[in-house]
């Protein structure tokens, strides 16, 4: 399976923010939706990924500058994106290996949508199941 086909079953809705954001206001957005990360855009780009990690980071650090920092300031800008070809295996391996659990989907340079590590996982367990499911009824003779 591919992202596309895991899009087009989840939607390709994605929660952005404006780099000027405050983080309160952001982690308020993160509250409201039950997500884990916003995407930063500008112009409709992807500028960065503010993630619950990197508020926490910045909480550990500093917690009264919260209220006054702006997303651009905390957010990490060099983010780890997807195309919509690629392949769920190929894009677990790539989260795993870059401990992430929020890859933006992009296509000819544009956001087109989002998938978390729980989607990826939850997609690959469905097909092992369909897949498990048609060779105990083809060994067993059950062709319809």
């Amino acid at each position: 399976m591919k992202i596309r086909s895991l899009l087009e079953k989840k939607g390709y809705e994605v929660v952005t923010v404006p780099p000027s954001l405050p983080v309160l206001d952001a982690m308020r957005l993160l509250v409201a939706h039950n997500i884990g990360s916003v995407i930063v855009e500008d112009d409709n780009r992807v500028q960065g990924i503010l993630t619950e990690r990197d508020i926490l980071r910045q909480a550990a650090r500093n917690p009264e500058a919260l209220s006054r920092l702006r997303v651009e300031e905390i957010m990490t800008r060099d983010v780890v994106v997807g195309v919509p070809g690629d392949t769920l295996a190929y894009v677990m391996e790539i989260m795993t290996r870059n401990r992430i659990r929020h890859l933006p989907v992009v296509e000819d340079g544009w956001l087109v949508g989002i998938v978390s590590i729980g989607d990826v996982v939850d997609a690959l367990r469905t097909d092992v199941e369909a897949e498990n499911r048609y060779l105990r009824d083809y060994i067993q003779g059950k062709f319809d």
